[in-house]
């Protein structure tokens, strides 16, 4: 095996002793000052990047696998790696671990999630630390086995518009194919998952964000759209005990989140911030399913995704229950369409289902064979509306017959059982609606 050497003259650097010249595993230590400052350039399709030992902060740059033969990056056999430094508290080295412009890697523990830990600042001014980072156009990512704790946000990866780079404007390009699975996020400031950019379009003139129509551009000021990312899956992660939103997506095309399961989001009470899932803005083709959203503040399920080229959406088999708003809320765009199918909304503090057509979701919500049990905990009357309200235009339709809804003011009234994920008892009043555990 060949090691990687500090480079003392330069801190904050590690280099290797010579570009590796067959497909290797190659034990990477950190410098003196526990950082990593790597040129993946000299690695090539295939090599293991072996990380050994206690690092404060990893950046990595110019890293490129190939479709067959990905690069991967894990802990080095029979040892932890520990990433990220919980003593920031301001200033440069403000991620754990940054991937720039890297393509086509595999990043994680080797066995397990205990084999490779991030922890990130739990200082005040925390809110502005990264653990993990994909940027610059980094894709074709398998993120896998890591245990992530405090800092301000957990996951991020997306694409920052730059003035004078067209490939960092939509259409022009796209980041391909990501896939986060089995990952522990617990304790993060912010949210635990940012996935895709959030500004509808980038004012390059100014280098901030525009949330409105076009209408409203500056006259003389330039505006783009971020690039999107397509073919993304979110799948068997848990997430615990954060700031914001817990499991938050944007500009995505092909988007599947299934088998997470996310307590304890939103503890900043922010309105802005409060989704457990959040399908955001510029999101076409998703599908949200056997997902377990639960004891939460905020709204369990958040969707403002698109109906543009006619772009389907499902919400399916999900059990949501015991949080402060409302349960799944719909504010999406160009008359995008939800099949809702099967789930279990239980013990809302507001509403089971909010239908909000303001900006533009006015197409018919395919509602069928929920299970909606309860709302309304925080208190009001619980009228048919407390079930499916619809406001500004929002509309939906209700299945009949095996397709039906139920609806039910107590979880006694249901006949289920809250300590075996609300499946139905003997003789409940379910019958065949809500979710299933599988």
């Amino acid at each position: 095996m060949e090691k990687a050497k500090p480079d003392n003259s330069k801190p904050g650097t590690t280099i290797p002793s010579k570009p590796p010249v067959n497909t290797t595993e190659i034990i990477i230590v950190p410098d003196k000052d526990g950082r990593l400052l790597l040129d993946g350039s000299v690695y090539k399709p295939g090599d293991v990047l072996a990380l050994k030992g206690i690092f404060t902060a990893v950046v990595i740059n110019n890293l490129k696998g190939s479709i067959s033969a990905p690069i991967t990056v894990k802990n080095a056999a029979g040892t932890v790696l520990k990433v990220g430094n919980p003593a920031w508290s301001g200033g440069s080295w403000a991620t754990a671990l940054s991937f720039v412009n890297c393509h086509y890697v595999k990043v994680g523990g080797e066995r397990s999630k205990s084999d490779f830990i991030i922890s990130g600042s739990t200082q005040a001014g925390k809110e502005a630390y990264f653990n993990l980072a994909l940027s610059q156009h980094s894709d074709n990512f398998e993120v896998s086995n890591i245990t992530i704790q405090n800092g301000g946000t957990g996951i991020w990866a997306k694409t920052e518009p730059v003035k004078g780079d067209a490939t960092t404007y939509y259409p022009n390009s796209y980041m391909e194919n990501l896939s986060i699975h089995d990952v522990s996020i617990s304790g993060t400031n912010n949210e635990a998952f940012y996935i895709g950019h959030t500004a509808l379009y980038w004012n390059l003139t100014t280098n901030t964000p525009y949330y409105g129509a076009p209408s409203g551009f500056t006259a003389g000021q330039q505006y783009v759209q971020p690039i999107k990312w397509r073919n993304v899956k979110i799948y068997n992660n848990e997430v615990s005990n954060g700031g914001a939103d817990g499991i938050q997506t944007a500009a995505i095309d092909r988007l599947e989140i299934y088998g997470n399961s996310v307590t304890s989001w939103g503890g900043q009470h922010n309105s802005g911030h409060n989704g457990g899932i959040l399908i955001g803005g510029r999101t076409t083709n998703t599908n949200v399913h056997d997902n377990y959203v639960h004891d939460g503040w905020g709204e369990l399920i958040q969707f403002y995704g698109s109906g543009e080229n006619g772009a389907t959406h499902i919400i399916h088999n999900n059990l949501l229950r015991d949080n402060q708003g409302d349960g799944v809320s719909l504010r999406g765009t160009d008359k995008a369409v939800v099949q809702i199918t099967n789930n279990t909304i239980a013990r809302t503090g507001g509403v089971s289902l909010r239908i909000n057509g303001y900006q533009g979701m006015t197409a018919p919500q395919i509602v069928n064979g929920n299970a909606f049990i309860q709302p309304r905990v925080n208190g009001g009357a619980i009228y048919p509306n407390a079930y499916i309200y619809t406001e500004n235009g929002g509309t939906y339709t209700e299945g009949t017959g095996v397709n039906a809804n139920t609806k039910f003011a107590t979880t006694d009234a249901a006949g289920v059982d809250i300590n075996n994920y609300y499946q139905p008892k003997a003789n409940s009043a379910l019958l065949t609606t809500g979710f299933r555990k599988i």
